[in-house]
């Protein structure tokens, strides 16, 4: 059969709008809790290409990672990094801007022993270890503030994700382990593990936008009609999670290999769907203290720099 052009551009022309889509690449930690989801789950669902975007996942251990990711300029967005770590960040003078809230509040973060230990309280804790994901991350700052708040000396240690964290906690090698939903949640339920604190025993965190997103100017500058766009879909994102739609449930608990039930129960348990609005934002002077007091940050910023730190944030 001849080649015929027309047909041949005919073919082009019908498959084009597939590789219309907008790429940009994410750094996303702690894959499959529910917050960290929202790229997955919108993707999966079509949202992200409804507004012509598709989403690339790298998946870190936590907020160092994701900030090198980042700032190395391997990714395009760093999601839910703890905020005063890029308070950190961006008072070293790293091009790097928040531009959404991951999380405000701090109900999902907690620490735990296995039932046996003898630990009921932090102070019961001196001399012990206690986990965190990564440097820089939310579960870093919470770990910190938590030991300084209980008085005695515990040694924080980073032990990577929930799961790696409770091999090593349930092995004796970490006496205090931390996690998030839906990570250890069957074990606390069984008594297998016994909850000693949570990050929302800090009375400064409970109201705190404690993870944000955040790029870089350059991204953020020319990006800038994906980004618009990002944010469109990830905000629609969050309103289908929290919808009466049964597929969104599926959608989350599929992608985290958990029952529709375990995602039922985090979701009206753990994480508010206020707490995950992006445009929200408040309590930055109790992060900027925060960030002061762990040495983070060496003065607090100034109206200028608070203005240039958030200069892309989502309105």
């Amino acid at each position: 059969m001849p080649f015929r052009p027309l047909a041949a551009a005919l073919v082009l022309f019908i498959a084009a709008p597939a590789s219309a889509e907008d790429l940009l690449k994410l750094a996303v930690p702690q894959r499959g809790a529910w917050d960290t989801s929202i790229p997955d789950v919108g993707q999966k669902a079509g949202i992200f290409a409804k507004h012509g975007l598709k989403l690339e996942m790298l998946y870190t251990a936590g907020g160092g990672e994701t900030t090198q990711a980042v700032i190395s300029g391997s990714v395009d967005i760093g999601i839910g990094t703890g905020t005063s770590a890029i308070m950190a960040t961006f008072a070293k003078g790293a091009p790097v801007r928040p531009f959404s809230s991951e999380m405000t509040g701090a109900d999902d973060i907690f620490w735990y022993v296995p039932a046996e230990s003898p630990i009921k309280f932090l102070k019961d804790a001196a001399g012990k270890t206690m986990a965190f994901s990564a440097i820089g991350s939310s579960s870093n700052l919470g770990a910190l503030a938590l030991i300084k708040q209980s008085g005695v000396a515990i040694k924080p240690v980073a032990a990577g994700s929930p799961p790696a964290t409770f091999t090593q906690t349930m092995s004796g090698q970490i006496d205090i382990g931390w996690s998030a939903p839906p990570y250890v949640i069957d074990d606390v339920k069984s008594g297998r593990v016994r909850i000693i604190a949570r990050e929302s025993d800090l009375e400064a965190f409970k109201n705190q936008t404690v993870r944000m997103n955040f790029s870089t100017v350059d991204a953020l500058t020319k990006k800038a009609d994906q980004f618009k766009r990002f944010n469109e879909a990830y905000r629609e994102t969050v309103d289908y999670l929290y919808s009466d739609d049964p597929a969104a449930l599926k959608n989350y608990a599929d992608f985290a290999e958990i029952s529709v039930e375990k995602a039922k129960i985090m979701r009206d348990e753990f994480f508010p769907k206020n707490n995950l609005s992006p445009a929200r934002i408040s309590g930055l002077d109790n992060a900027m203290a925060d960030a002061l007091a762990l040495k983070f940050i060496a003065a607090p910023f100034t109206k200028e720099q608070m203005d240039d730190f958030l200069k892309f944030y989502v309105k």
